[in-house]
């Protein structure tokens, strides 16, 4: 088993609901643990589906959380969308994208296919120097709270599982295959190089 916790990055679109989640649990079971979103922007529900709350990813989440007062305190009170910001405001400042985050990582977990596409386009556009392997492993969660909370608890039993293997690149498929059949979803998995 790795002497260092593995250094984890969890993916979404927004880095609001999924990633946050995930974050915060693996964070709690003392993971090296960062969290991002590919997205051009942060979008957010909002009063219908054609009308979504869209930020940049420099506003903070405090900002984001007195802007939906300001708008619509009930609304977003009743969708969870305030329990949400005010959980990722006590893990960090504001929302950060993949793209920018040079980073490396053991690990790069996303939670849609799209994303994985995304963060797969990034990391093979970048100049390898190092050669150090990243996994990129995909398991797909839908994108409300309960889902989150779920894949959020998959996500870090997975990583535990990883993190006490004896030999990550040897074992990894057969753990992957194994998850797959235990919580009855897909996974994706690549390796990428630094």
């Amino acid at each position: 088993m790795p002497s260092q916790p593995l250094r984890v990055a969890v993916v979404c679109s927004s880095n609001q609901n999924r990633s946050m989640e995930a974050h915060n649990i693996l964070s709690k079971r003392g993971f090296d643990v960062r969290s991002f979103g590919t997205g051009s922007y942060v979008k957010l529900p909002g009063p219908s589906p054609d009308k979504p709350n869209v930020y940049d990813f420099k506003t903070t989440y405090e900002q984001m959380y007195n802007d939906l007062v300001r708008k619509d305190k009930e609304l977003y009170t009743q969708n969870g969308i305030l329990h949400m910001l005010d959980r990722n405001k006590r893990i960090k400042v504001k929302p950060e994208r993949f793209q920018l985050c040079k980073d490396k990582f053991d690990l790069v977990i996303t939670c849609e296919e799209r994303v994985y596409d995304q963060v797969l386009e990034d990391l093979n556009s970048r100049e390898q120097e190092t050669l150090q392997p990243v996994h990129v492993i995909n398991v797909d969660i839908q994108d409300n709270h309960e889902e989150a909370t779920l894949g959020a608890f998959l996500i870090c039993e997975l990583c535990q599982c990883i993190q006490h293997t004896d030999d990550m690149e040897n074992e990894i498929d057969e753990l992957l295959q194994e998850f797959e059949d235990k919580s009855n979803r897909p996974f994706l998995h690549t390796v990428c190089f630094y």
